[in-house]
């Protein structure tokens, strides 16, 4: 293991609460995907389920990504993007510090901050773990994409980080690198969580690397909404997607790669070697994933991206994500009973034979979304991107995402 230096620690730590979660993280080689560019992936597990994405000016370099929506300062970042085309987020993992009773600061947030402000390479992040004092604090998983081609995932415990390269045959012999609650470098047991979605996930993963399939559109449609269990051989969509519309239809849900927790889902879709980075992609959907929609955004659109996903003060809150709650409460309908509201959904609410459940009314448009984006992409690719363009296809996508809530679910992300 790769010790780290002690030197005097630049970042401030404040007192925060630890928000450790249960995401499901990966990070994808380009030399695999659909379409040669790397990918970085991140269902994000937390009790802080009201998200928004921000964009920020406050560094070395322009950067954008997800954030709670009570931090209005964007204090933290979970997953994001700069304008060199570097990107970063994390898992939690409970398995590398055991034995070591050193208290955890929960600043990882902080860490995917202050890199996406200051790193434009994957070798930049590591200097930036370099300069991190002894103890660190942190137990996490970190998955870095970077504008040359980088992509890796580095385990860091209190003591140091030991770097997981994509790119590299030996270490992913598929060209994906998956991790949940646990790191492979810890012990393994009760103390670390997340192996079913780890398996759940690596079937779907070799599945689109096998059929040359791998790109956002598959990880946000296929795993980060995906209903398949790895153990007890459950396919949600499979089994219940033929009975009719409004026929109450509770199944027992735990394990699944989307969860109760989880509050979001990001894909970045990063560049080639030569090209400009400026065309990175953050495809988010901001809210509970089977009930909300993916947005795309660009660093250099700068702040003018679609309102739906902008923190609303009123509602404390984006619009896009608290609709998306909204309609959570049909898909986790009970009321009483501390484990039934946790573990058991209608999933009627959520498809049907009719096609008239949530995901089933979501999915025209988010498919139109996806089609758009990538011959908008093409195009820009050879003519140059401008901000006026962004600015236009953002308004578009904010017209269309209104227009949609409200026909499709009388939703009014106008209201407040």
């Amino acid at each position: 293991m790769k010790t780290i230096k002690i030197i005097l620690f630049t970042l401030v730590f404040l007192v925060l609460s630890n928000q450790a979660n249960a995401c499901t993280v990966a990070v994808v080689s380009g030399k695999y995907t659909k379409d040669g560019r790397p990918l970085l992936w991140k269902n994000r597990e937390t009790s802080y389920i009201n998200n928004q994405i921000m964009f920020f000016k406050n560094g070395k370099y322009e950067y954008m990504g997800l954030v709670n929506s009570g931090d209005i300062h964007g204090k933290s970042v979970w997953i994001g993007q700069n304008s060199t085309g570097f990107a970063i987020m994390n898992s939690a993992s409970y398995n590398l510090n055991i034995g070591d009773s050193t208290k955890l600061s929960g600043l990882e947030g902080r860490i995917i901050k202050e890199a996406l402000a200051s790193c434009k390479t994957i070798q930049d992040f590591e200097k930036y773990l370099d300069n991190l004092p002894i103890p660190t604090r942190l137990e996490a998983n970190f998955g870095v994409i970077d504008g040359q081609g980088g992509a890796a995932m580095y385990e860091l415990n209190n003591k140091g980080y030991v770097k997981f390269d994509a790119n590299d045959p030996k270490v992913a012999p598929f060209g994906y690198i998956i991790r949940a609650n646990y790191s492979f470098m810890g012990s393994y047991g009760d103390e670390s969580s997340g192996y079913i979605r780890y398996n759940t996930t690596n079937e779907l993963f070799y599945d689109a690397m096998a059929t040359n399939s791998f790109d956002a559109q598959f990880i946000i449609q296929e795993v980060t909404r995906g209903l398949k269990h790895s153990l007890t051989k459950e396919d949600l969509y499979r089994d219940f997607g033929e009975i009719p519309e409004n026929t109450p239809t509770y199944t027992f849900f735990y394990d699944f790669i989307p969860r109760r927790t989880t509050s979001s889902a990001c894909v970045v879709q990063g560049v080639k070697k030569d090209e400009n980075p400026e065309f990175t992609t953050l495809w988010s959907v901001v809210g509970f994933p089977l009930t909300s929609i993916v947005v795309p955004t660009w660093v250099k659109g700068g702040n003018g991206f679609p309102e739906v996903l902008k923190r609303n003060d009123k509602l404390n809150d984006s619009p896009i994500c608290n609709a998306a709650l909204e309609l959570k409460k049909e898909f986790f309908p009970i009321r009483w009973g501390r484990y039934a509201m946790r573990n058991y959904v209608n999933i009627n609410a959520l498809i049907n034979a009719d096609k008239t459940g949530i995901q089933q009314k979501i999915e025209p448009y988010e498919n139109r979304i996806f089609k758009t984006t990538n011959k908008k992409l093409d195009k820009w690719r050879l003519s140059g991107m401008k901000k006026t363009d962004i600015k236009a296809y953002y308004d578009e996508i904010n017209k269309d995402l209104l227009k949609m809530f409200n026909e499709e679910f009388e939703i009014d992300l106008n209201k407040n």
